[in-house]
């Protein structure tokens, strides 16, 4: 009897024991969390997403996948069921992507959000809001595969056309047209050097050649300089030979008074007496040819007029 009641009360602790265990692994994994049920509607793969995977919205893990299926009413489309916490920000601008962890391939929900609209989106078990699902990384690599295929392709034509006979002889030119010009160079810093050496002493001398300019500069343009008494100097000369002009411009007019008031008057009536001189010369030299007896004789007097004794007429004469 003792035996059986030590391995009762040993059974029946061992049973309590795992009861105890099953509830607090239960109470502990229950989740007591309010969350809400959103559609994200995926036209893209969800390769790698399965039921209860994590949801995140910007990393912050905020719910889990309830449900994967097909969209009925919309061929290809796929609803995604998920249970996000009332706590977190969902607008109307949310939308969702697939993510990664690490290199296993398993895939879990990103939410995030670009800020167009921040009024929030209610949602409820009756009605059911929607997201939209953008494609990820891997979907958008795939999109653009074609495209960098067909890049990489003409990279690798021109890495073919780059290390071809004809493009490796010409690199081989240029790299000796390099090195050509290299010793040149090298050449040209030998010559160079016996220049440079004198550089320093060039150097000091424009120093004092600029130094002895200032200083003429300096003198130049003192008020009690050589080169202010100078144009002073000059300025003093031009004013007298001003006034000199002046007064010989007076000169000038007072003679052309004279000269047009007293002189000009004379000079013309001389020249009047000597036309009527010349006249009386031409008068006396016509007589002299007409009737040379009248040097001795006299000039002979005047033919009588009409009316006159001894007058006649031309015609009565002719008869």
């Amino acid at each position: 009897m003792e035996n059986k009641s030590h391995a009762f009360w040993a059974g029946l602790f061992t049973v309590v024991l795992l009861a105890a265990i099953a509830m607090a692994a239960f109470l502990f994994n229950v989740d007591r969390s309010v969350r809400v049920p959103y559609d994200l509607i995926a036209r893209t793969n969800v390769t790698g997403l399965y039921t209860d995977a994590a949801v995140r919205y910007r990393g912050l893990d905020v719910g889990k996948a309830q449900s994967i299926k097909f969209d009925p009413s919309h061929p290809g489309q796929i609803l995604i069921r998920i249970l996000v916490d009332t706590h977190a920000p969902i607008t109307r601008s949310t939308f969702g992507s697939l993510g990664f962890q690490g290199v296993t391939g398993i895939a879990f929900i990103q939410l995030d959000d670009n800020g167009r609209d921040l009024s929030p989106l209610p949602s409820s078990a009756k009605n059911v809001a929607q997201l939209p699902m953008r494609p990820g990384l891997l979907d958008q690599l795939q999109r653009r595969g074609e495209v960098l295929l067909s890049k990489l392709e003409k990279v690798a034509d021109d890495v073919d056309n780059l290390l071809s006979p004809e493009m490796a002889a010409q690199l081989q030119s240029t790299a000796t047209s390099l090195q050509k010009a290299a010793d040149g160079v090298a050449t040209l810093t030998q010559q160079l050097g016996p220049a440079v050496g004198k550089l320093p002493g060039t150097i000091d001398q424009l120093d004092r050649t600029l130094a002895s300019t200032n200083q003429l500069i300096t003198g130049l343009s003192r008020p009690d300089g050589p080169f202010e008494t100078n144009l002073n100097k000059v300025g003093t000369a031009a004013q007298q030979a001003g006034d000199a002009l002046t007064t010989m411009n007076g000169s000038l007019q007072e003679l052309s008074s004279k000269v047009g008031y007293d002189t000009l008057p004379r000079v013309n009536s001389l020249a009047e007496d000597v036309r009527s001189a010349a006249r009386s010369v031409d008068r006396a030299a016509d007589t002299f040819s007409t009737n040379p007896r009248s040097v001795l004789f006299g000039a002979p007097g005047a033919a009588p007029g009409p009316g006159e004794p001894g007058f006649r007429w031309p015609a009565a004469a002719a008869r």
